[in-house]
């Protein structure tokens, strides 16, 4: 009877924090943010993410892109209608571009991570 009586009381405490702890992590989760293509062209072409968020392009148009970094770091083809993305792991500015389309530039600004 005294083993169930302190199991209780451990669940009392047990269950707020896990609802703590539930919270604040989704909190400092990892962002995502969007670029779409339209037109041919990125139609947001300065953007600040933070280590650890996710970039995602949404092709609108209808012909084939890419979303490229001129230093290797990704390549990532977009068919028509479709989306792909990159998890941002190192702090930097990446310049990017269309390989189809070299006239479709973008920046993304990755900052140090959210301190826990």
């Amino acid at each position: 009877m005294r083993v169930i009586s302190m199991l209780k009381q451990i669940a009392l405490v047990a269950l707020p924090l896990a609802a703590i702890a539930a919270t604040a992590a989704s909190a400092l989760a990892s962002a995502r943010l969007q670029i779409p293509i339209a037109g041919v062209a990125f139609t947001k072409t300065d953007v600040s993410v933070t280590v650890g968020d996710t970039v995602e392009w949404v092709n609108n148009d209808i012909v084939d892109h890419t979303a490229t970094d001129r230093k290797d770091g990704w390549n990532l083809s977009i068919a028509p209608g479709k989306t792909a993305s990159v998890v941002m792991k190192t702090p930097g500015t990446f310049e990017y571009f269309c390989r189809y389309h070299p006239n479709m530039v973008g920046h993304i600004v990755v900052n140090a991570a959210r301190k826990k």
